[in-house]
């Protein structure tokens, strides 16, 4: 049971940072610039729906898919902690904020009006490459405890619904917490996902040398 608890709670960790449900508010808020509350509903449901299943997929075939392009696993969480590890440190130092509120500017002037559900919202600001790895490596850091991938199914069901409920009350959730408070906690998930980057390395490491 604390084996279970341990890997949802880790895995819950890296989707909720690397998804980031409240980064994505102000985005989502820019690329519906003028769209009706119903409208709004219906992309929010259908990029989280598509995000979803393309991050169901990969922790389903994420390791065969690696496999197939003759990628090992040791090799893929050291590259996957190190990349995981930038994201941390971009977050930490508010880089990311910088260059999502760029995004958000282009994305508002580029495709005002149209249905945004698949692109950018399912892919990739819910299901982009941080998310991918995070879901391939708590794959298959789970594997060896027992039903430790339906936890991390289960923590990414729970990041999928959160990030559906935080699209659902984009407006409210921008006015409450502002960028100051969502500075703050990205801050704070930014640290813990160093740490959990780290730990990738060091498994990777393991596996590959023998330690």
């Amino acid at each position: 049971m604390e084996g279970l608890v341990e890997a949802f709670a880790t895995a819950m960790v890296a989707f909720l940072v690397t998804v980031d449900p409240l980064g994505i508010v102000p985005l989502f808020i820019a690329i519906t610039r003028g769209s009706t509350p119903a409208a709004r509903r219906r992309m929010a449901g259908k990029g989280v729906l598509i995000g979803g299943a393309l991050l169901f997929g990969f922790a389903l075939a994420g390791e065969r898919l690696l496999g197939a392009l003759g990628i090992g696993l040791p090799a893929f969480r050291i590259a996957g902690g190190l990349f995981l590890f930038l994201l941390a440190l971009e977050m930490v130092f508010e880089r990311r904020t910088g260059r999502r509120g760029d995004t958000a500017s282009h994305l508002a002037d580029e495709r005002h009006g149209e249905d945004v559900a698949v692109f950018p919202l399912g892919i990739p600001l819910i299901a982009g490459p941080a998310a991918i790895t995070s879901v391939i490596l708590a794959m298959d850091r789970s594997s060896a405890v027992p039903l430790g991938e339906l936890a991390v199914a289960a923590a990414l069901l729970a990041t999928l619904l959160a990030t559906w409920l935080a699209l659902l009350l984009a407006a409210r959730l921008d006015r409450l917490l502002g960028p100051t408070l969502i500075g703050v906690l990205s801050r704070l998930l930014g640290l813990l996902l160093g740490a959990l980057a780290v730990q990738y390395v060091l498994d990777g490491a393991r596996a590959a040398f023998g330690l």
